[in-house]
This record gives C-alpha cells, structure tokens and sequence, in this order.
C-alpha cells in the first residue's frame, strides 16, 4: 500500500479544509449556488403551478419525467448548501456569520419543504398514471419504492396553508431550541481548570480512577448548572413533535420514526426483544468490568468507559496520525477501494479532529453530493475510543463515496438504520482484525474495549429508547422540567442497566445527547443496535467476493427497506431467532472477562 502521509498539524489532531466546497458565504462560488437553488427552485414552481392551470389535461408521466429531471440535481445542490453551513457553524457555535447562514437557508428551504409537499400530493392524486409513466420511462424503474414512499407520507401532511406555517415557525421554535443546546454544551467550561465541557468528558477514559470520578463529578455539576435552559429546550422540542403528529395523524413519535427508518414494528419488536433478553448477560460482563478496574461489586457509571490495563504498547495514548494511518491500513486489508478512500480523506483534510471552546461535542459525518465529497468531524482525545468513533464517521464517508455518481440523488438518501450498519460494520472490521493479532493481556484488554463499544449499542440505546418512549408518553400530559427528565433517565437507567451499575450514575444523560435535541429524527437510538447487529451478520457472511457484494449493498439502501435489503442477503430480521443469534455472539467475550475477573477476586482473598 502507498504510504500515506499526513499534513503537518503541528502535533495537533487537524482542523478540516472546507474550501474545496466554498471559499465562504461571501465568495462567488458560493453566491452563484445559491442563485442556482433559486433558480431551480422557480423551475419547479413553474412545473407545480401547471398542474394547478392544466388540472386533468396535463401529461403526468411527462410531467414527473421534467420533475426528477429538475429536482434530481437541486437535492445534490440544496444538501451541499446546508451542509457547507452547518459543517461553518459546528466548528464555531456562536459565530453570528455562521448562525445567520444557517438561518437564511433555513428560510430558503421552507419554500423547499412547501413545494417538496405539492408534489407529494399530485403524486397520490396521480396513482392511477404511475403505470403509464412506468412504461414510457423505464429508466425510473427504481423510483418505484421512493414514489411509494412518497405517497405514504403525502397522508400525513396537514393543510398546505398549516404545513407553510410550521415550517417557518419551525425556525424560531425547536430548531432555535436545538441550537441553544449546541451552543451551551459547547461553551459550558469548567472555571476551576478552564476546560470545555467535551474535553472533561474525554477523561471517562482516563486510566485514573480518581481522574474519572473528578471528571464525571464536574461534569453533572456543569450540567446542573445549565439544567432549566437544557430542559426548556428539550421540553419544548418534544411538545412541537406531539403536537405535529397529532395534526399529521401519526399514531405516536415511533410509528414516525420507524417510516422514517424504513422499517417494521415486528422487526423492531424483534431486536428489542433479543436486546431484553441479553440484559442478564450484560449485567454480569459490567459486575466483571466493576472487578477488573475498581474492586467493587457494580460498576460506576464513571468506570463504563475506564479500558483494562494490560501494561504493553497498545494502551499509549494515540497521536491523531498514528489512529489516522492504523485506520487506513486496516480499511486497506478488508478492501484496497476502501484504504484509499480512506487515505485520501486524510490527505485532503476533510476531518477535524482538534477540541476547543465552541465546538460541538460528538462526531459525525457530513456529506456534500454537489462536490462528491464529504467531511468528519470528531473530538480526538487521543483514546482508543477516538480512533474507533474515527473508523465509524468515516465509514459513514465510505458510504457516500460508495453511492456519489453511482445512483441518481433521489436514491441515495438512505434510513439511519443502514447508516448505522455502514459506519458500525467501518468500526466492526477494525476491531475484528486488531483482537485477532494480538495475544494475552492486550487481547483480553482489546476484548473488553470491544465489549464495552457493543455493551453502549445495545443496552444504553434501550436505555435511551426506554427514556425517549417515556418522555413521549408523559410530555402529552403536560409540560416537563429538569427534575422529570432526571427521573425518566434514571428509571431507563434502572430497566436496563440494573445490578450492573453502582448507585453512582448519570441522571443527566438526557441533556448530554445531542439525538434528543433533534426535531426531526426522534428514536435517535435503536437505529444503532440494528446497524451493529445487521453490521456484524455481514462480517460473519464474509466470501471472497464480500467487499464487491458490500458496495452493491451500500448502493441499495437509499431505494430498499431494512426488511428487504437484509433479505437479498438471506436474512429474516422479523424473527427474534436472527437478532438473537446476533446478541449470542458477544457470549463468549463475556465469559472470558467474567472468567478474569473470577481469577482477580480469588487473588484477592
């Protein structure tokens, strides 16, 4: 493999370069996309507004034909100009420039969302001609599920007149919440050390036990500090969403999001079930960790994170570019396609990975199809964790790249369940690959950082689904505060984690999860238990083909759903028996940590 060789940062993790998508919201490169967006955007109020004037006359499979024609390379366009101000305001929470951007295609796209919504109606109108515009344009053949799914959501939309009003209300109420929540997350600082929020987060995983209590300590005690605006934000975020179903005519918040995933109740009745089942399991490998890393009976929620010391070369602290290059060799042995991609990530700069003031916390992924190209950020600490979250946001990369240029744009925006298997499987294959080279005190210590990953997908996610089904089900009562949602997290804590964690948890986790805070993608959670274990079935089904069958995978999720893309691979993710299987697979892992931490506490007495 060609040696990759990184920017100079300085000995700093880089800041991303965001100038090959705009030079900045004044540069002409960026003020022609947006007259372009205007443009097209006329174009298809001109297309609409011969609907309205040609009622019953109009050819409507020529029609829909001009209408993908137009809207296909608008989608590209209009995402790229979101993300290019999002990705702005991220990295600078607070910048007014930023947060004016923000809002003015915040603007734009309420125009967008109103003629998005037209559409969808003349399409229902329209059923009986979707044969007829079959046969004369075969090409859009695989449109037929997105049409379908189009229709659907047509039935959910409230008058023309009350959907325009949401949309610019939406600006000034929850999405002005979920930017206050940004904003005080990233700025709230520590003024005893000076040290952001995120960077004390970071110290869960310091090798320090006092360390790690300090920090969580400081932590609660920050977030306490800002409880009354997190919870109003959250408060009022979540009584929008009740609100807009009701007049929607969705059931409740999971019927929404499950047609959003793409995916059945039975299916994830199924994988809840096989996750309920596992907690025992679960309880005992954190009663084992509790041993290994404290001497105590349960672990503390300050010791989730804490990694086994196997006292060898592997429990370093990482430098970005020693995670950067062990992240591009191991994509590099699972597919040389997917090494590159990864080494040219690295070599364009598109990852920022520095921590500062005014950063949001997390990591994700940023696409702009306009430009094929996308960009990660993350907070690099320089734990292990860091360098798997990096593995997982480019996976997510790799997703992209897998379909820009490959499907038109309408077919590349898949459900957040098989987003998550893309960037978990990323993940998946590193870790695979490193536990099986290494050997005694580092495997073990490997094997448990794999489990304590795998241990947060699946019981923290139902944790967090618990947590979010409850605040749906008490917010239609009336108004909650921080003290209702500290009881709602530690009951979810309660149901899931159980014996496994000591009295010391986190009642705030509600106000650290960004997923929360988001209007649109509420049950930010069991996408990813699916993606693990939808993740690791696909790891198992290997074949020497695999990373050519893996890209064809990828290039169908934005037109199939969940049931049948994991049934092009002979998998019936309906039936408990599959995620079971799944679940059982952590069993041995488990047994051997147990086993240790038998062997600690007899050395002990």
């Amino acid at each position: 493999m060609t040696q990759t060789t990184l920017p100079s940062t300085g000995g700093c993790p880089p800041c991303w370069d965001l100038s090959p998508i705009y030079a900045g919201f004044e540069s002409p490169d960026y003020v022609a996309a947006l007259a372009e967006y205007g443009a097209m955007m006329d174009a298809q109020e001109a297309l609409l507004v011969q609907t309205d004037r040609e009622k019953g006359a109009v050819d409507f499979p020529l029609w829909l034909a001009r209408w993908f024609d137009i809207a296909n390379p608008m989608d590209d366009l209009e995402e790229s100009l979101n993300a290019y101000a999002e990705a702005r305001y991220l990295t600078a929470t607070t910048d007014a420039a930023c947060l004016n951007e923000v809002a003015r295609l915040e603007g734009l796209g309420v125009r967008s969302r109103s003629q998005e919504n037209r559409f969808a109606r003349i399409l229902a109108q329209h059923q009986g001609d979707l044969k007829q515009f079959f046969t004369r344009f075969p090409q859009y053949a695989p449109y037929r599920g997105m049409i379908d799914e189009t229709i659907a959501e047509s039935h959910h939309l409230m008058s023309a007149a009350e959907e325009n009003l949401a949309g610019e209300l939406e600006r000034t109420g929850a999405a002005a919440w979920e930017r206050l929540h940004d904003q005080i997350i990233s700025n709230l600082t520590d003024a005893a050390t000076g040290k952001p929020f995120n960077q004390i987060r970071a110290q869960a995983m310091n090798p320090d036990r006092s360390v790690r209590r300090e920090a969580w300590q400081t932590e609660l005690s920050l977030l306490k500090s800002a409880e009354i605006p997190l919870a109003a934000a959250l408060n009022n975020i979540k009584g929008a969403t009740v609100t807009l179903n009701k007049r929607r005519r969705w059931d409740d918040a999971l019927d929404r999001a499950l047609h959003t995933a793409r995916m059945s109740r039975a299916s994830l009745e199924a994988l809840l079930a096989a996750i309920e089942d596992s907690l025992p399991r679960w309880r005992g490998y954190l009663r084992a960790k509790a041993q290994l890393v404290a001497g105590t009976e349960s672990c503390a929620f300050y010791d989730l994170f804490a990694s086994l010391q196997s006292g060898e070369a592997g429990e370093q602290v990482w430098t970005f570019e020693k995670a950067a290059l062990y992240i591009v060799e191991e994509f590099g042995r699972f597919s040389p396609d997917m090494g590159s991609f990864a080494r040219d990530a690295l070599d364009k700069s598109w990852i920022d990975a520095r921590l500062h003031r005014g950063k949001a916390g997390g990591a994700c992924c940023i696409d702009f199809p306009r430009h094929r190209q996308s960009r990660v950020l993350c907070n690099f600490s320089g734990d292990f964790s860091d360098v798997t979250t990096l593995a997982h946001e480019l996976g997510h990369a790799y997703h992209h790249h897998c379909l820009a240029g490959s499907v038109p744009p309408f077919l590349s925006h898949y459900p957040m369940t098989l987003a998550e298997t893309a960037s978990i499987f990323s993940e998946t294959i590193v870790m695979r690959d490193l536990i099986a080279r290494s050997e005694g005190a580092e495997k073990l210590r490997l094997t448990e950082i794999h489990l304590q990953d795998s241990c947060q997908v699946l019981v923290d996610i139902l944790c967090r689904f618990y947590f979010e089904r409850a605040l749906f089900s008490a917010r239609q009562n009336g108004e909650l505060g921080a003290e209702d949602f500290c009881a709602l997290m530690a009951d979810a804590q309660e149901k899931t984690y159980g014996p496994g964690l000591s009295p010391e948890r986190h009642p705030y986790m509600w106000a650290v999860k960004s997923h929360y805070y988001s209007p649109h993608l509420d049950f930010y959670n069991f996408p990813y238990a699916f993606g693990l274990l939808f993740a690791q079935a696909l790891c198992n089904a290997g074949g020497a083909d695999f990373p050519a069958r893996y890209v064809a995978l990828l290039r169908e999720t934005g037109c199939l759903s969940c049931e049948e893309l994991c049934a092009s691979w002979g998998f019936n993710i309906q039936d408990k028996s599959f995620w079971d299987a799944q679940v059982a697979a952590f069993t041995p892992e488990i047994v051997l940590v147990q086993r240790e931490a038998g062997h600690a506490a007899s050395h002990c007495r």
